[in-house]
Formats: structure tokens, C-alpha cells, sequence
């Protein structure tokens, strides 16, 4: 398909399904919904990306069945039901995101990796009937999952249909190159009505895409005593590259940089202004990680570690996968942004330069350097102490930031030379080089607290402020629980990931 200018859609499209073999039965009872695509440059342009919006109101509760191995029949929940939420009113809104492991990914013989499930019909059958009624005991208002076996019409078919008589309005976007599986986003029709949707392919090493949702609330909220409003909020489902190695620490933040670069783009073409965002997905990668503190330093919150608490350091308080290696961490993440003073959060470009020097600085740690030795290691020979371009763009291809497909281009290395030679010298020094790697990340509040309504204007400062509505993180829960204890428990077979679900509830905030 070719490139689309943005803002451009194609003619109202029938959109439950995007299965081009469905029946005409299920083609008559579709929901109709504008549609476009955008194909997304390759790393060496200028990165864009994807994003959705979605907006309030689920009055229900949540419920986790204990859906293990013992599980047996659609209709069995097993008696370690848990009730999350309770008492919710209709302006509160939940979200869930799932990896529900692709059955062509699926192992079913360690002896023999090859034999996968989708060999076994019976087996990937069961095992995602009982993935839905876990999502349909928790009846959320927006459902994320990755790693949907679009390539096979019955088990696409299965998801729909189920969600679809639940209430659900279903979009599904397929990985580029046929690999077989993607992505499955589900909004409940009685709660928020669809602004807009796009389908953002990121052309990249890896297949990768996403969806963007906007969508408004139909129960309205109170903004003040005069005015009562529809939420809208932006909200995104995507399934980051995995990090095989360290060399792609930097494919992973193109991706991210493409979805923020591109919130950013969309909310100014439609002139958007003071609305929450929300990031679902299985993002590859922990607390640790590169892409976490990037999107820390964008004022972005993990929805979980606040619900619970948590600081940034606290990586090793829950998992949600594990890997093929047999390693369990925390990588599945509901991300949430709220409205804030324009001034408030750094410039996207600059928190992308300084993710990059923090992944030269990891390369230059592990390999058990000093600080104070980084030139000798990184220069061209033992006795550097500081270096010209020639010698910073070797530096670049030593720690495998360039030099291969997905490495930097020529015009993201002189944009990175320009903000490390701060005195315009043309000489890379070791002040300067402390200067970069002693960049403080800038993080937004943790959350809204009560009606956030009280002014705290800054001496001098005479901007005026307006109100906005932001959203409160409320509950967090990860199923199976053992995982919200760091543990992964092995009778769980439903995935190789936890099912991340957060509630949310709608909040007053400032904005200048």
C-alpha cells in the first residue's frame, strides 16, 4: 500500500472485522468506522508512529478467574475467583492488555522446538476459548492484545464473534511480511463512541505495527457545574521488537520514538488539546530498560507501579513474562500520560538524544569501564581524552549504534555530534561527555491527586490555566497473581504472559 498523507482517511469502512473472508452474515451486522493506514518510514527517516485514544465509562466490575491448567469448560470458574473492582460508577473506565502467545509460536515439545501448537487444532482451540472467558469475566472497557493468530480465519473468527456478542467492537492489524500473527484491539460499544482509528506500520527490522484508537466517552463528565463533557482520551496497542541482543536497544527506541513523534503530529493536526493518553502493550523490556526510562522522561507512568506504589527501582517486584530463555520479568506495561502545562515536559527530541548517550553509556559500563576511561575505550587509541567526529562516529559503530540496518543514520549522528560538542569546537571532551551522561530525567507527577484543582503558579508566572480531565489509576491487578509476587507459577498455561488489567477514574487537572 502506498504512503497516506496524515489526516487523510479512506471512505467509511465496515470495521468490526478486518478479515477480508468474512461471511455475509457477519459483514451485515458490522459497525461502520473511518479507517486508514499509515506506512511508516524505515529508521534512516525521520520516525513517525501510531496511536489511539479512547475515552470513559465502564460500570462494571473486573473479575480474574483462576484460569490454569485445572481450568475445565467455559462456563467453570475456578473458586480462586477474584473480584478487583467494585463499586465502580459509570465514569470510570478499565483497560487490559494480554500477549495471548500466537499457537504458531507456541512450544508443545522441548525435545523438538519445530512441533508448535498450531499443529494441534484441539489444543490451540481450548486454550483460546479459555483466554476469552477471562477477558469476558473481566468485562473491561478496552481490551489490547498482541500476538492474535490473524493468519488462521477460525481462531479470528472465535475472537470476534465472542466479542462482538459481548458488546465488543473489534480491530485487528496483521505484522508486515505475512509473519502471521498481530494486533487486536476491542472497545465496548455502550461506553464509547469511535473518533477516529489508524493502523500505523512501522517498516522497520522486526514487522512491527500498531493501532490508534480515538474514541469519546457517551456518559459525559462533570467538568464543572456548567459544563459537562465527553472524555476523550488517546490509546495505543503495540508489541515492541524483542532484544535479542544489546544491538537492538536502538530499533526499540525508533519504535517508541515513531509512536511519540507521532501522538505529538496527531494531536496537532486535529487540534487536540489537554487529553490523557494511554500506551497498552507488551513491550519487550523492563524497569531496566532504555525504552522505560525513555518514557519516564516523557512524563509517562506505569499504571501498575502506581496502583501499587512502586518506585522506578523496583523492578523485581512483579513479572508478567516468561521468555523462551526461561527468564521471568516484568515487560507487559499500560502506560498513562495526563494532560500538563506545555512546559512541563522536555522536548521530545531531547529525551531522544539522551536515551541514545544512556545506551553508549550501558555499552561502556558493561564492558567494565570507568567513566574517567571512556575516551581510551571508545576513542582510537588507548590515550584519548577527547574525540573529533571522525573518532565519535567510530565511537557510534564500536558500541553498534551504526554500521548496521537498523542503526542510526547520518542525520541522527551529526544531530547527536551537535548536541555533544556543546562548545561548538569540534572536539568531544570528557567535561562534555559528563555533561551528557549526567543528564537528569525529568518525570512527570506520579499521579492526580484529588481534583488537582488548586493553583500553584510559579513567582512571576502569569500564564493563565484552563481545566482539563485526566485519569486516576485506581486498581492494577496481574493474573496469575503469582506474578504481582515476582513468582510465575507452573500450572498457569494459558500464555507466556501475565493479563495486565488497570482501572482507571476520571480526575480534574490544570493545563497552561
Amino acid at each position: 500500500m502506498g504512503k497516506r498523507p496524515l489526516g487523510k482517511s479512506k471512505e467509511a469502512t465496515q470495521m468490526q472485522s478486518y478479515h477480508h473472508n468474512r461471511s455475509r452474515r457477519r459483514l451485515s451486522s458490522t459497525t461502520i468506522v473511518q479507517r486508514s493506514r499509515l506506512i511508516l518510514p524505515c529508521f534512516s527517516s525521520s520516525p513517525l508512529s501510531l496511536f489511539v485514544v479512547l475515552a470513559a465509562a465502564v460500570p462494571f466490575p473486573i473479575y480474574f478467574s483462576g484460569l490454569l491448567s485445572s481450568f475445565s469448560g467455559r462456563n467453570n470458574k475456578a473458586a480462586s475467583t477474584m473480584r478487583v473492582n467494585s463499586n465502580i460508577d459509570s465514569t470510570n473506565i478499565s483497560c487490559t492488555t494480554f500477549n495471548v502467545l500466537a499457537p504458531i509460536y507456541k512450544r508443545v515439545d522441548q525435545q523438538n522446538q519445530s512441533i508448535r501448537e498450531s499443529h494441534f487444532r484441539a489444543l490451540w482451540f481450548t486454550r483460546n476459548q479459555k483466554i476469552l472467558d477471562l477477558l469476558l469475566n473481566q468485562r473491561s472497557s478496552v481490551i489490547s492484545l498482541q500476538e492474535v493468530w490473524v493468519g488462521n480465519e477460525e481462531l479470528v473468527n472465535m475472537y470476534h464473534d465472542r466479542l462482538a456478542s459481548a458488546g465488543y467492537t473489534t480491530f485487528q492489524l496483521a505484522r508486515t511480511n505475512a509473519r502471521g500473527d498481530g494486533l487486536l484491539t476491542a472497545i465496548h460499544k455502550d461506553y464509547f463512541k469511535l473518533v477516529n482509528y489508524r493502523e500505523l506500520l512501522f517498516n522497520d527490522f522486526g514487522d512491527r505495527v500498531a493501532q490508534l484508537l480515538h474514541v469519546k466517552s457517551i456518559v459525559p463528565f462533570p467538568l464543572n457545574e456548567n459544563q459537562d463533557v465527553q472524555q476523550e482520551v488517546l490509546i495505543v496497542n503495540t508489541h515492541l521488537l524483542f532484544p535479542h541482543d544489546s544491538s537492538l536497544s536502538l530499533a526499540r527506541l525508533h519504535q517508541v520514538y515513531k509512536i511519540l513523534e507521532y501522538l505529538e503530529a496527531y494531536q496537532k493536526e486535529n487540534k487536540l488539546t489537554h487529553m490523557p493518553i494511554i500506551l497498552c502493550g507488551d513491550w519487550n523490556g523492563s524497569k531496566r530498560g532504555h525504552v522505560y526510562k525513555f518514557l519516564r522522561s516523557q512524563g509517562f507512568i506505569s499504571s501498575y507501579d502506581v496502583a501499587h506504589q512502586y518506585t522506578d527501582s523496583d523492578a523485581h517486584r512483579w513479572v508478567s513474562h516468561r521468555n523462551h530463555r526461561g527468564n521471568i520479568c516484568g515487560v507487559d506495561f499500560i502506560w498513562l500520560c495526563n494532560p500538563t502545562s506545555s512546559n512541563s515536559r522536555k522536548p521530545l527530541r531531547t529525551s531522544w538524544v539522551e536515551a541514545v548517550f544512556s545506551i553508549i553509556k550501558y555499552q561502556v559500563q558493561k564492558a567494565s569501564i570507568a567513566e574517567d576511561k571512556a575516551f581510551a575505550f571508545l576513542g582510537e587509541n588507548n590515550h584519548s581524552d577527547s574525540l573529533t567526529y571522525s573518532g565519535f562516529c567510530q565511537a557510534l559503530q564500536k558500541v553498534n549504534l551504526t554500521g548496521m540496518p537498523h542503526g542510526l543514520s547520518f542525520q541522527e549522528t551529526k544531530e547527536l555530534w551537535d548536541r555533544a560538542d556543546v562548545d561548538g569546537n569540534g572536539v568531544f571532551d570528557y567535561e562534555e561527555l559528563k555533561k551528557m551522561w549526567n543528564m537528569t530525567v525529568m518525570v512527570q507527577s506520579e499521579n492526580c491527586k484529588g481534583s488537582m484543582m488548586e493553583s500553584k503558579k510559579e513567582e512571576g508566572e502569569d500564564k493563565e490555566e484552563e481545566e482539563a480531565i485526566g485519569l486516576k489509576v485506581k486498581k492494577a491487578v496481574l493474573f496469575p497473581e503469582e506474578a504481582e509476587k515476582g513468582m510465575w507459577p507452573e500450572n498457569y498455561n494459558l500464555s507466556d504472559h501475565a493479563c495486565l488489567t488497570v482501572q482507571f477514574s476520571p480526575v480534574k487537572v490544570l493545563c497552561s
